[in-house]
C-alpha cells in the first residue's frame, strides 16, 4: 500500500518562508528593544543575511542635500528679488515717462496760452499817420473808420495776432483787404494791400507775413489802412488803437 505525505499544515516551510516570516518577526522585535538581542545571535545572523531579509534599507540624509536645498531656497529668493526689482524699475520707468508727458502737454498749454495773448503791430518799426475817426471827405463815412499806417509800397504786413482768415480778395475802396476772425472773438482788417499771402480757413499766428503793403483801392498813396471789428462787415469797427494797446501794443 503506498503512502502519500499529508498536505497542508504538517509540511515543512521552505526556506524561503522560513527566511521571509524570520525576517518579519525581525522587524516585530526592533520595536519592542529586543532587536538587539538578536542581531547578537550569529545562529540568526547566519540564517537572514541582509539581502535575504525581504526588508526595504532606509537611505541616510548626506550632508550635501541640505546645502543643495539651502542653495535652490536662495536662488528662488534671488529670483524673486530680481523680478520685484525689474517690476519696481518698469513702475519708476513709466512714471517718469508720465512726467515727461505732463510736463511736455504743461509746457505746450502754456506756449498756446501765451501766444493766443502775444499782438504785435502790423507794420514794424512803423508809426499812425491817420487816426481814428479823422474827419475828410475821402470817406463815404465822413470819418475814418480805422488807422493808417505809414508804409512804402511791398512792406511786409503782419497778423497782429493768432486767428483765422476769414475774408480776403478785393474790397471796393479798401482795395486788395484780408480779414481775420481773432482768437479772442474780434476782427482784424488789412487794407490797401499790393498781394495777399493767405487763404480763407489759413490759421495765423502773431507777427506771421500775410501780405505786402501798396495803394489798391481809394488811396493817395501807399500805406496800410488798419481796422478792428466786432463783427467781419464794414461799419462794425472799434477804436483799433486802444484794441491794440489793450493787448500790450505799444503805438
Amino acid at each position: 500500500m503506498a503512502f502519500m505525505c499529508a498536505t497542508g499544515k504538517h509540511r515543512k516551510p521552505g526556506r524561503v518562508k522560513r527566511t521571509t516570516a524570520q525576517a518579519a518577526g525581525v522587524a516585530a522585535l526592533t520595536t519592542t528593544g529586543v532587536i538587539g538581542t538578536l542581531a547578537a545571535s550569529p545562529a540568526l545572523a547566519a540564517e537572514n543575511p541582509t539581502e535575504q531579509t525581504g526588508l526595504v534599507p532606509v537611505l541616510t540624509m548626506t550632508e550635501d542635500v541640505p546645502e543643495q536645498i539651502d542653495a535652490q531656497a536662495a536662488a528662488q529668493q534671488h529670483a524673486a528679488e530680481q523680478k520685484a526689482a525689474e517690476e519696481a524699475a518698469a513702475k519708476a520707468a513709466a512714471k517718469r515717462a508720465e512726467e515727461v508727458r505732463a510736463a511736455k502737454a504743461r509746457a505746450a498749454r502754456e506756449a498756446e496760452r501765451k501766444l493766443l495773448n502775444t499782438f504785435v503791430a502790423p507794420i514794424a518799426h512803423s508809426y499812425v499817420s491817420t487816426g481814428y475817426q479823422a474827419s475828410s471827405s475821402l470817406w463815404s463815412s465822413g470819418s475814418h473808420t480805422g488807422i493808417d499806417f505809414h508804409a512804402a509800397s511791398g512792406t511786409a504786413v503782419h497778423a497782429v495776432g493768432s486767428g483765422t482768415v476769414v475774408s480776403t480778395g478785393w474790397g471796393g475802396a479798401y482795395g486788395n483787404q484780408i480779414v481775420i476772425r481773432m482768437a479772442d472773438g474780434m476782427y482784424t482788417q488789412y487794407g490797401h494791400l499790393s498781394s495777399i499771402g493767405v487763404t480763407v480757413g489759413q490759421k495765423v499766428v502773431p507777427g506771421q507775413q500775410i501780405a505786402l503793403s501798396g495803394a489798391t483801392g481809394n488811396v493817395t498813396g501807399p500805406h496800410l489802412h488798419f481796422e478792428a471789428r466786432t463783427t467781419p462787415e464794414y461799419g462794425s469797427d472799434v477804436d483799433p488803437v486802444a484794441y491794440l494797446r489793450k493787448h500790450g501794443v505799444d503805438l
